[in-house]
């Protein structure tokens, strides 16, 4: 995919509309090129200071009775054989108002809430470490002594790395990913013949929450926070032994 291509569906990509082989030729066609890179964090710091700045505002109360009281008025006018401007202009003004709101609406509602975005940003992490071998690993090893230290200088944060081969989750890697507008530590597990892809990054103590669960895609996820940490566990692994998986890491 060239610079012109991505230009093109670079604003999709942003909100998550675009499909998995799309996106997959879009994230190979970033780390090539600073230009498209820019163009989207652009538009991911654009979203940020909209969510972050932009007040709300409530309808004021009696909106609702005053747009049907205009268009009843508006209605009955019309029936009579000769129409003034007055019922025309608050006709007018009450389509324009509802036409407004109703585009507004549709807008918030299409734009997806934080925890369906970045659900779909794990589960689209876990695929790719999935599809592409070059996305699996930064570190390849099952000594959680090399792991944990590769990541020092790489993040602003230390993740945890646990050795878990005698209870029947091997450690066997781990990498850099980039996910809720920041870098992100992903330490990554086998359990047979499925992958365990533990996400990490900080979040505040106050925070700290028990798992809980989610699912996307057909993929498990629990999601916690401990110790100034956020963990997401996202796999194909049944729903069991993935909760078996956070206890120990847990533990």
């Amino acid at each position: 995919m060239d610079c012109r291509e991505t230009r093109a569906l670079i604003h999709g990509y942003a909100d998550g509309e675009l499909d998995l082989v799309t996106s997959l030729e879009i994230e190979r066609h970033l780390p090539e090129c600073p230009d498209c890179a820019n163009a989207l964090a652009g538009l991911q710091a654009v979203r940020a200071a909209i969510k972050s700045s932009v007040p709300y505002y409530q309808a004021p109360p009696g909106l609702a009775g005053r747009v049907r009281s205009s268009v009843r008025r508006a209605t009955r006018a019309d029936r009579t054989p000769r129409l003034g401007p007055g019922p025309l202009i608050a006709l007018a003004a009450s389509l324009a108002l509802m036409t407004a709101v109703g585009w507004g609406l549709a807008h918030i509602l299409r734009v997806p809430g934080d925890d369906a975005f970045l659900t779909r940003e794990l589960v689209a992490s876990h695929v790719r470490s999935q599809m592409l071998p070059s996305h699996r690993f930064d570190v390849v090893s099952s000594d959680p002594h090399t792991v944990k230290p590769w990541f020092e200088g790489k993040l602003d944060f230390a993740p945890p790395a646990k050795d878990l081969t005698d209870q029947g989750f091997p450690l066997v890697g781990g990498r850099l990913d980039y996910l809720h507008g920041r870098p992100v530590a992903a330490i990554v597990y086998q359990r047979r013949r499925h992958t365990i892809n533990l996400f990490v990054w900080p979040s505040s103590p106050a925070d700290d929450a028990a798992p809980a669960k989610a699912s996307r895609q057909g993929f498990h996820m629990l999601r916690w926070t401990n110790s100034g940490m956020t963990f997401w566990a996202v796999s194909d692994l049944n729903e069991g032994e993935l909760q078996e998986f956070v206890r120990l890491i847990q533990g």
